[in-house]
């Protein structure tokens, strides 16, 4: 026991005398030396960039591509049309029933660039189909997709026409 107190004993004040070291290379708080302080200079960015997205790039995992095209098909038959109001415009919502079970990414497709025409707004209800699939009950071929349409669109409608393969359905003011 008392060995361990003088060895802490010396060690304390071996530790303490080190503060005479302040300048000196001994001491490990000088090893990378004093900071400086220098303004950063902004890098000069592309106002059509958004910083907040990341880049892509090339990796062995990633390849950068351009948008895919969709490859979305008309469905069989559309059934309804509803248009709901919402916050700065109205959600029109559109349900059908494709020819064959398995559709995916169902999309109200955008007729004359997404402008009305003579007050009529009109969609096609598009989704990816596969052939190879059965053909099952109506039940299980039902599909439906959305699209905002803003008040500033709205303002020149007075109609949204929905087209399929082999039916149209409208929503009037």
């Amino acid at each position: 026991m008392r060995g361990l107190v003088t060895f802490l004993t010396i060690s304390s004040l071996t530790l303490a005398g080190c503060s005479g070291f302040g300048s000196s290379r001994a001491n490990p708080a000088n090893w990378f030396g004093p900071s400086n302080a220098a303004p950063r200079s902004a890098p000069v960015q592309d106002a059509s960039v958004n910083p907040l997205i990341p880049e892509q790039t090339n990796t062995i995992f990633r390849r950068k591509r351009g948008p895919a095209a969709y490859l979305g098909t008309p469905i069989y038959a559309v059934q309804n049309v509803v248009v709901e109001p919402s916050a700065g415009g109205a959600i029109v919502t559109a349900t059908g029933v494709s020819l064959r079970q398995g559709a995916f990414d169902v999309r109200l497709w955008p007729e004359n660039e997404g402008e009305p025409v003579d007050g009529v707004l009109t969609y096609t209800l598009r989704a990816i189909q596969r052939v190879d699939t059965p053909q099952g009950p109506e039940q299980t071929r039902r599909v439906s997709a959305g699209q905002f349409v803003s008040s500033q669109t709205l303002d020149r409608v007075r109609g949204v026409r929905v087209l399929s393969q082999t039916t149209t359905a409208s929503s009037n003011r």
